[in-house]
C-alpha cells in the first residue's frame, strides 16, 4: 500500500494541530492514514487504500458509513428545516419517549453534546442530590476528559492522571479496581457517608473490554442502597450495542440510578444524555437546582438520526445480524489463537470485540468463554483472564501498537490503533468480511 497523500497531509496537519490530530487516539506512528470517505463496512484512505472497517468511528455507527434510507431522510428533512433554533422541537420529545420505553433505568432523560458532558452532568447530580463528594470509579475505566474522573492511583493515594487538573479534585475521587468485591466493601466501610455515586462502566469497554465477573454489578448495586448512595452506569460505548435497546443494564439484569449516554444515540453525531429515575434527572434545572444547560442540546438533527437509528434496529433485526457476525468473528479468533498464541484472550461481547496480548493464559476455554472471555470459573483460563484495567495494561501493548496493527492495516483490516479500544461489528459487515477478516489474523499473529 502506498501512504503518500496520508504522509503529506499529515506534515500539513503538524503545522496547525496539535500533534497533527484532533484526538489523541488518532495518532499513529509513524503518521496516520487519513480517510478519505467511508462505504458500507468500508473506509477508503486519501491514497485510495480500502479498509474492513471495525472502528466504527469508537462505536456509534451501528449501520457503517450507510445509514438505512429513514435515517438519511430525517437527516436531511431537519437539516434543510435550519440547522438549530435555541427552542424545543418536537423531536426531542420522540426520541426521549422512546429511550424511556425501552431502558430499564430511563424515566427521564436530558440530552447533551457528548459522552463527557454527560458524565460531567452525572457526577454534579449525584453530588447535588446527596449533598456528598465523593465519587467511586474503576480503575481502567474511562468517563471522558473530566477532572473528576481522570483520575489513578487506588483509594488512598488518588492522584490527577494528566496535567492540568489540580490535585483538589482527586480529593474527592476514591479508584477502586473493577471486579474486585472486598475493595468496594472495604472503601464503603470507610466513606460511605461520604461518597455520593459509584461511577462504572457495566464492562470495562475502554479497557481492552473487560467484563464482570459474576455478582459484581448487583454488589455495586447493593452497597450504594444500603449506604444511600447511586449507582451510575456509563453506557457511553454499551449502550444499544450490549443488550439490545435495552442496553447492558438490560443484558445483566441490574438497574443503576442513573445512565450516561452517548455514540448510537445520536445515530453517528455528537450527542450524549444522561438518564435515570424522574425524580432525579427533575433535579436538573430548570425544575430543580442543579445547573446544567447547552446551547446544542437537543440539536434536532442528532436527535433525529438517533430516533430513526433506534427505530430501525427495533424493527429490523439488526442486533441478530451484529450479534452473530460478532460471535463469529470472536469465535474465529479463539480457534486461530489455540493454534497460534494460547496466551493471548479474546474478550468482547454482542457486537464488541477485542484480542487482548495477555502474557499468561491458557490454551483451553470452555464453550461458554469460546466467543470471549465471560469471566467463567469453569474456563481453564479464568484465572488468567484480564479481570481489572491493571490487567490489560500489562498485555504486550507495545505489540499490538508498533506490529500488529499495522500487519492488520497491510492486510486491509482497520482495528482501533491500542491494546485498549473497543472494536465494533456493524450492519453493514458481512460474512466474507468476517472470513476476510479471520485469514488476516492468522497471517498477523
Amino acid at each position: 500500500m502506498r501512504h503518500d497523500e496520508s504522509r503529506a497531509l499529515y506534515d500539513r496537519a503538524l503545522s496547525v494541530l496539535a500533534g497533527g490530530v484532533n484526538s489523541s487516539v488518532r495518532a499513529t506512528k509513524p503518521y496516520p492514514f487519513f480517510v478519505e470517505r467511508g462505504d458500507g463496512a468500508h473506509v477508503i484512505d486519501a491514497d485510495g487504500n480500502r479498509y474492513i472497517d471495525y472502528v466504527m468511528g469508537y462505536g456509534p455507527l451501528l449501520y457503517g458509513h450507510d445509514a438505512p434510507e429513514p435515517v438519511q431522510a430525517a437527516v436531511q428533512k431537519h437539516a434543510a428545516a435550519g440547522p438549530m433554533y435555541g427552542a424545543p422541537t418536537e423531536i426531542e420529545v420522540e426520541h426521549a419517549e422512546f429511550v424511556a420505553r425501552h431502558v430499564p433505568s430511563v424515566e427521564m432523560i436530558r440530552f447533551v453534546n457528548s459522552g463527557t458532558e454527560a458524565t460531567v452532568s452525572a457526577v454534579r447530580l449525584a453530588r447535588g442530590v446527596t449533598g456528598r463528594d465523593k465519587i467511586v470509579i474503576m480503575q481502567g475505566g474511562y468517563h471522558g476528559a473530566q477532572e473528576s474522573t481522570l483520575v489513578d492511583g487506588g483509594p488512598d493515594d488518588a492522584h490527577p492522571s494528566t496535567a492540568g487538573i489540580p490535585s483538589s479534585f482527586a480529593e474527592h475521587t476514591i479508584p477502586v479496581p473493577f471486579n474486585d468485591t472486598e475493595a468496594i466493601h472495604d472503601v464503603f466501610e470507610k466513606h460511605g457517608d461520604d461518597i455520593a455515586a459509584v461511577m462504572a462502566e457495566p464492562i470495562l469497554a475502554n479497557m481492552g473490554i473487560v467484563h464482570p465477573v459474576d455478582g459484581y454489578l448487583q454488589t455495586l448495586r447493593d452497597v450504594t442502597d444500603e449506604h444511600g448512595s447511586l449507582l451510575i452506569f456509563d453506557e457511553v460505548i454499551t449502550g444499544f450495542r450490549v443488550g439490545g435497546l435495552q442496553c447492558a443494564q438490560g443484558k445483566f439484569g441490574v438497574t443503576p440510578d442513573i445512565t450516561t449516554f452517548g455514540k448510537i444515540i445520536g445515530g453517528g453525531f455528537p450527542v450524549g444524555a444522561i438518564g435515570g429515575k424522574a425524580e432525579l434527572i427533575e433535579q436538573f434545572t430548570p425544575s430543580g437546582n442543579v445547573f446544567q444547560s447547552g446551547t446544542f442540546s437537543g440539536h434536532p438533527v442528532a436527535m433525529a438520526a438517533g430516533h430513526e437509528y433506534l427505530k430501525y434496529a427495533a424493527e429490523n433485526g439488526v442486533y441478530d445480524h451484529i450479534n452473530r457476525l460478532g460471535k463469529r468473528l470472536r469465535t474465529g479468533i479463539s480457534d486461530i489463537l489455540e493454534d497460534q498464541a494460547p496466551e493471548y484472550t479474546v474478550v468482547g461481547s454482542d457486537s464488541m470485540f477485542k484480542t487482548v496480548f495477555t502474557r499468561h493464559g491458557a490454551s483451553g476455554r470452555s464453550d461458554a468463554c469460546k466467543s470471549g472471555c465471560v469471566q467463567d470459573d469453569s474456563c481453564d483460563n479464568f484465572d488468567a483472564c484480564p479481570k481489572t484495567g491493571a490487567d490489560v495494561a500489562s498485555a504486550e501493548t507495545d505489540r499490538w501498537e508498533r506490529v500488529f496493527w499495522h500487519e492488520m492495516k497491510d492486510h486491509g483490516i482497520f482495528l482501533t490503533a491500542n491494546q485498549f479500544e473497543s472494536q465494533f461489528v456493524s450492519y453493514a459487515h458481512t460474512d466474507e468480511d468476517i472470513e476476510e477478516t479471520l485469514e488476516a489474523y492468522k497471517e498477523a499473529l
